[in-house]
């Protein structure tokens, strides 16, 4: 059996945490920031946990992460 390859453009934008649930950035917060509140923002800039139904594709992709 070869060795999987790693999507890179996904690993560069999932992280891991401790205890194997993977961790993503929310959209929304690159541009076009006038109109948005302080609040909004402010709440784009957290961590997210993935969808739990996007988790068996996220491990063919992101197989030693």
């Amino acid at each position: 059996m070869p060795k999987l390859k790693t999507k890179r453009a996904a690993a560069k934008r999932f992280k891991m945490t401790g205890t194997g649930k993977l961790v993503r950035n929310k959209a929304y917060k690159s541009h076009i920031l006038t109109k948005k509140s302080a609040k909004r923002k402010r709440n784009l800039r957290k961590d997210i946990v993935t969808d739990k139904t996007n988790s068996k594709v996220m491990k063919q992709i992101l197989p030693y992460i």
